[in-house]
């Protein structure tokens, strides 16, 4: 089976997951699977939790890309991995990973997916989901105090101190490198439709 990769980045909150959902739901149960860049922040446990929270995730050297990088070589190759999972809570790795099977299709998803060379180099297709930067901030800030159990407060500094200058500084400029610009975030079905198309047409050249 030969794999095609699929790269989606775009800021927080602009609909990644959503268009690698729909992506997913365009296809058969097992043909796809969806990689979160976030399962690959680095271990931190050696870090107290206030230590943790200190942290910068948003810059891209809170991620272990060489580690993403060999699961999608393995996977590639045919062979099953274990993925990383990480706890929002506690701003750390579990315990537990999880086994993942090889898939036609592999999507990459994160804020930073188009950012890495040595990853972007591993892609058929790379899309930049382009969401106004007020919506994306209303869709954050919703999503970690309903699903995290962050304070309005620290959503807030967080986005002040590092996402927002992160976002313009290691985010928006890999809009240039993607293949497709999807508009207005992850319910443009126009845009999933077209990106299907060109899924399959790959596909069909590595038949």
């Amino acid at each position: 089976m030969k794999s095609i990769i699929i790269g989606i980045a775009g800021g927080t909150g602009s609909g990644k997951t959503t268009i690698a959902k729909n992506i997913t739901k365009a296809y058969k149960v097992g043909e796809v699977l969806r990689l979160d860049l976030d399962s690959y922040y680095l271990d931190l446990s050696e870090m107290t939790r206030k230590e943790r929270s200190m942290v910068n995730f948003d810059h891209p050297s809170s991620l272990e890309i060489d580690l993403l990088i060999r699961h999608i070589e393995e996977l590639c190759a045919g062979k099953t991995v274990q993925i990383p999972i990480y706890n929002f809570a506690t701003h750390n790795r579990s315990k537990e990973t999880q086994r993942v099977e090889p898939h036609r299709v592999i999507v990459v998803e994160g804020i930073m997916a188009l950012n890495f060379p040595e990853l972007t180099s591993k892609m058929d297709v790379k899309l930049y989901v382009d969401t106004p930067s007020d919506i994306r901030f209303i869709r954050r800030l919703k999503r970690d105090i309903l699903e995290r159990g962050r304070s309005v407060e620290s959503v807030i500094d967080q986005y002040r101190e590092t996402v927002r200058p992160m976002h313009y500084q290691f985010v928006e400029p890999n809009k240039y490198k993607a293949d497709v610009i999807i508009p207005e975030g992850g319910m443009n079905m126009v845009a999933v439709d077209l990106i299907k198309a060109k899924i399959n047409a790959v596909l069909e050249e590595k038949k």
